[in-house]
Parts: structure tokens; sequence; C-alpha cells
């Protein structure tokens, strides 16, 4: 079956929606939009470090590889989630799973604090994961759809950074909940509510912020599409800006798709689209290689290496964070003014030399804690800003109707290579001790590292598209555009 037939209509409609909203001005509206929908990356951040951190194994009579398997368990739901509500989000709307996701996170997040057993929290994690991992999909696709053109790398780039002041929120959070101050059966179940409370905040915000009329344009609501661009259209106006006339050569004609089968979406990834697949694939699968090798072994790192007891760690580890925050922030107008090729691939490229050279310094014995970490901090202030590029560049090369299936599928590649990551660096340092480490196996990790990230780095270098300050649809065909013989090059 094709795309056209499983639309059940091929009558063409008119729309000027995308160029209608590339023209916007910045407003408070995109404001509520990035306070909305941004928390997102906040919560995965902290619950992340929340669980990392632990404190519940004694409470509930856990075993070391029973803790490890609660932090899998919590990642195995965020990639069903992602997979799922990806195929919902791009058929039954953006602002419904925005919603509903964020709810499925509150709701198991909070009643994981109560657990009394190992297999109530494991359910529970679970299903806060599957929460979190739709998330990824259903507001990747709305950021991106909802922001104008001319800040779209900026906006997703910072927002997708603000995992890290999530992760640091908890690493604060742990320092007195972990503590002595705190009953040990108390602190981490306060740590599990911290989520909950934060998404209770916000989620009366995005009951404000509209469905994507980019959505609604493409599945046969084109009437709704434009009264939601009326509205937001008016909100700017009430702000004291003022809209420029809108170009009509930028209408489209569309022959609306209320879903877009399987095989389409295969042909699209492997036969029309194979190369921006391989680059894809390549920055999601490298950044996350990365970035799981390093987090989840930087306190091994600390305590076998450098004699940094455990309630230390985090002490170290908040520097690290605040670095890998900055970089989105202050590099992000970047990719929108510099370019995203020379961006995506210099930061790839910056960051995995800086540690290659950091590896030569462990390796020598030549670093201690606090240079260690300094070295971290400036590693990934670049590779920071690259690993949220890779989730830009997966989110708008790819046409509208798949977005938030193209999201979840990329998503769950870098989960599996994050989880080789984790696996092969905690063996690698395993059998360290304080009195006479060896260097020698996580050197060679490190090295290894340096050239996945070396790795995507070139290939972003050859195939990265140049998307700044372009619609999304001249960056990618609608599947629903129609064909009247006359189509918009794909950008190259």
């Amino acid at each position: 079956m094709t795309a056209a037939s499983a639309a059940g209509t091929a009558t063409p409609q008119v729309s000027l929606v995308p160029a209608r909203m590339d023209r916007l001005p910045w407003t408070r509206f995109h404001w509520s939009i990035v306070i909305g929908l941004g928390v997102s990356w906040i919560l995965d951040g902290l619950e992340i470090q929340i669980v990392s951190a632990g404190g519940f194994e004694q409470t509930l009579h856990m075993t070391t590889s029973e803790v490890a398997l609660t932090g899998t368990i919590y990642l195995i739901g965020q990639v069903v989630g992602a997979l799922y509500f990806g195929r919902l989000t791009d058929k039954i709307g953006r602002k419904r799973l925005f919603i509903l996701t964020l709810a499925i996170y509150l709701v198991a997040s909070g009643i994981a604090g109560f657990s009394f057993s190992v297999w109530f929290l494991w359910i529970f994690r679970f299903i806060a994961g599957l929460g979190i991992g739709g998330e990824y999909s259903a507001i990747n696709s709305a950021i991106d759809e909802l922001i104008p053109s001319h800040y779209r790398g900026r906006v997703d780039i910072a927002i997708n950074g603000t995992y890290w002041a999530g992760a640091a929120i908890g690493a604060t959070a742990n320092l007195y909940l972990l503590s002595d101050a705190v009953p040990s059966n108390l602190g981490w179940r306060i740590g599990f509510f911290i989520g909950p409370v934060l998404g209770l905040l916000i989620i009366g915000l995005r009951r404000h912020i509209p469905e994507s009329p980019r959505w609604q344009m493409t599945h046969g609501y084109e009437d709704e599409a434009n009264a939601t661009v009326d509205d937001i259209e008016q909100r700017v106006r009430e702000s004291g800006h003022e809209l420029k006339p809108v170009d009509e050569s930028k209408a489209i004609d569309l022959v609306p798709q209320k879903w877009i089968p399987y095989g389409v979406l295969v042909r699209t990834f492997l036969r029309k689209y194979p190369r921006r697949t391989v680059l894809g694939f390549t920055l999601m699968a490298t950044q996350a290689f990365l970035y799981n090798a390093i987090f989840f072994s930087y306190a091994l790192v600390l305590q076998h290496f450098f004699g940094i007891s455990k309630s230390h760690t985090s002490y170290y580890f908040l520097p690290f964070a605040i670095g890998n925050l900055l970089g989105p922030l202050l590099l992000g107008r970047l990719f929108d003014t510099v370019g995203r090729r020379k961006m995506i691939s210099g930061t790839y490229l910056i960051s995995g030399v800086l540690l290659a050279i950091s590896a030569a310094l462990f390796g020598g014995g030549h670093l201690n804690a606090t240079t260690q970490t300094i070295f971290w901090c400036v590693i990934f202030f670049f590779a920071s800003a690259g690993a949220s590029s890779a989730y830009l560049t997966v989110s708008e090369i790819f046409p509208l109707e798949l977005r938030g299936q193209a999201i979840a599928f990329f998503f769950s590649i870098a989960q599996i290579f994050g989880a080789i990551a984790t696996s092969l660096y905690g063996h690698l340092i395993g059998g360290a001790n304080n009195a006479n480490p060896d260097r020698g196996p996580l050197t060679v990790g490190y090295y290894l590292g340096a050239a996945v990230m070396i790795v995507g780095g070139i290939v972003a270098a050859v195939l990265a598209i140049n998307a700044e300050r372009k619609s999304l649809e001249d960056i990618a065909d609608p599947i629903s555009k129609a064909q009247t013989g006359v189509t918009a090059q794909a950008v190259a």
C-alpha cells in the first residue's frame, strides 16, 4: 500500500502553515514552549542521577547485580516507550502524547517511591521509563515544528542539554538525601518524588501549548491548523510585534495522510534518504557510546584510580554536569549561524582529540582527581553540544509525518550502543585497586572512545545536512506533498 492510498483521498490542499510559523519573531509564546516542553530532559537527568546514587538497595535488600538491573530496566522502558509512543505521536498528534507521556512518568515515578519490594520497584521504574522514552519522541517533534526556523537549532540543542541541569539537581539532592541527616529508608524515597513534583508544576503549562499545526496540516486538519496559527499570531501581536506578510510562493500542496504504513517508513530510511540514515545512525551511536562510557564509570574511576571516597564523588560530578550544561547553552547559537555541518563535525572532532590527549596523560599517571575532572569538563563542553546536535539532526532531516518514529528509532540505537559502552568500561575498570591500579585497559578504552567520536565527526563533515535557518519542509519534502511534477530539491 502506498502513502497516497493510505490517505484515502487524492484532493490536494494548499497550505501556508509552515511559512506562517517560520516567519514569526521570538516571543513569550516560544518561551512557554521551551519551559513547558523542555522539562523532559531535566526529569531524565534527574532520574538517572537519583537512581545511580542508590540508597534503596539496603531498604529492599538488593544485591549489586539487582541494583545495576534497576537502571537497565529503566533504559529498556525508555526504548519500548520511544518506539511505541513514537509511532503514536505521528499518528494521533504531538499534544496528546506530550500530555500522556508526562502523566505516565509522574504517576509511575511517584509510586516507585513507595516501593516495598524489588519487583514493585522494577515494575514502576519500567513504566516511568516508558513515559520518558515517549517524551523524547513527542517533545522533539513538537519543538521542531513550533519553533521558527531561525531559532530551531539553538533551542533544540539547549533543551536537549538541560538533561545535565537535571543531573546536577539530582547530584546536589543526593548530597543531602543520602547523608546521615536523613534516615536511609527515607532519603531515596524523597529522591523519587522530586521529578514528579517538578512535572506537576509544568503539566498545567503544557495544556496551553497548542497542537503542532504542521501535524494538523499533514493529517487532513487544514482548518484546525490555520486556526492554531491564527491564535499563535494573535498572541504574537498582543505582545507588541508586527508580522511580516506571508510569502505566497512558499505555499505547498498536500494530500493529507491519516497514517503512514511501515513500508513507507522503511523505504524512506533506506531508499530515499540512505545517506541521512547513515548520518543519524553514526551521530547517535557514537555520542551514546562516549557518554555512557564516561558518565557511568566516572565515580568508579575517581574511587579506584584517585582514591576518592564514594560519598565525595558527587562533588566532582557537579562541575562535570555544569560543563555539559554550558556547552549546548553557549554553543547552540552557532549551529544556526556558523552552520550545522561545521558545528556538528567540529564538536565531535574537538571532543575526540581532547579525549585522546587526556587518555595519554591518564595512562602516564600525570592526572589527579581534579585535573582529570577539568579535562572531562572541557571535553564534554564540546561533546554535550555535539550529542544534542545528534538529536536535532535526526528530528529535522526526515519527513514531518515520520518525525516521531525517526527520533524513536535512532534513540533506541543510541541506548543499545550506550549499554554496550557501560558494560565494556565497567569491565575495564573492574580489576583496578587503590594500591596498584593497572591503567592500561582503561587507557585503551579512552583511546577507543576518542576514535569513536572522531569517526562521528568525519561522517558529519561528509554527510551532515546544511539545515540551518531552513524550513523543515525545505529540508525534507513531506510524504503528503502533492506530486505535481515540480518538487522542491532536498537540501544537500
